[in-house]
């Protein structure tokens, strides 16, 4: 059984599996594939698979299982061979997405930045900020992710909001969102990346949110509409905390990065030791269910 990983830290974490072969793989690095990408069972794409990863997988005629490290698999969706079954890391990133979405929370309220850049300058620049005690906080696709934001909001005294594609106990349907969003102090975006969500954030939706409410962003960038985000933001209206962005990198000169009323981290909410080892550490046990032939978790139906 010949699983390919990208990288050699990925490749450890399966040392002493029995019966497997692991060979360091990634085609994003521009080498010809080798001959056994024919015999390829398990394939572990790079985090961030560019388009030599993904046209890749046309290439396995014996592929059964295609295993993210991440949660989001929009890049795969459509890519995978109907032989195979596309499974993500729904979870892994639950603690270290959910600490960043409560960080940038805390300082853009708060106006950190604004004083660390008085703090670089040696002004002691003394004023109010807001709070995040007292705020209403709508959490757009409470799934994982949105239940362990909500779990460290514990204690702050928020109104917690939640929101997902259809309604259950506690959580409201997202045709109320325009009902939700004039109500929100805060909004925050962790839903999927699916036909229905991509550009979702537009001028409408934007219109909808409260004057000085805080738009933050953990999920994907293509959920929003970049320029009606950047036409609001000038207006000085709103503000956002975003670790992703379309197009992503953002590129130098891009009107977001001026923008004071922007705080913007460079896709880091699962940048973090915690969720690298929590990955690895999924991945061995995921290997072990396909190798014991036993029923493999996080299989993706539908859009995710």
């Amino acid at each position: 059984m010949l699983v390919w990983v990208p990288l050699e830290p990925v490749a450890g974490a399966l040392d002493g599996i029995d019966g497997i072969t692991v060979e360091v793989v990634n085609p994003d690095d521009g080498a010809e594939l080798p001959p056994s990408v024919r015999d390829v069972e398990f394939y572990v794409p790079p985090l961030f698979p560019r388009p030599l990863s993904l046209t890749a997988l046309a290439s396995m005629p014996s592929l059964q299982v295609v295993q993210t490290l991440t949660a989001g698999v929009d890049l795969l969706l459509h890519r995978v061979p109907e032989h195979a079954v596309l499974c993500n890391a729904r979870g892994v990133h639950d603690p270290s997405t959910a600490e960043w979405v409560v960080t940038a929370m805390l300082a853009a309220i708060r106006q950190i930045p604004y004083f660390t850049a008085e703090q670089a300058a040696g002004r002691w620049s003394n004023q109010f900020t807001g709070t995040l005690a007292g705020r209403s906080v709508l959490i757009v696709g409470y799934g994982s992710i949105g239940h362990a934001v909500e779990c460290r909001l514990t204690g702050f005294e928020a109104h917690i909001v939640r929101v997902a594609r259809s309604a259950r106990d506690g959580v409201h349907p997202i045709t109320e969102l325009p009902a939700l969003l004039p109500q929100a102090d805060v909004v925050i975006l962790l839903a999927p990346v699916t036909g229905e969500t991509i550009g979702m954030v537009d001028s409408g939706f934007l219109a909808m949110m409260k004057d000085g409410a805080l738009l933050v962003n953990g999920a994907r960038g293509t959920l929003v509409v970049t320029d009606d985000l950047c036409a609001e933001l000038s207006t000085g209206r709103l503000l956002a905390a975003l670790d992703v962005t379309d197009p992503e990198p953002l590129p130098a000169g891009h009107p977001l990065w001026t923008m004071p009323n922007a705080l913007i981290t460079p896709h880091v909410a699962a940048t973090t030791a915690f969720s690298a080892r929590a990955a690895l550490a999924f991945l061995r046990e995921q290997v072990l269910r396909w190798r014991a032939d036993t029923p493999l978790v996080n299989v993706i139906i539908g859009e995710y």
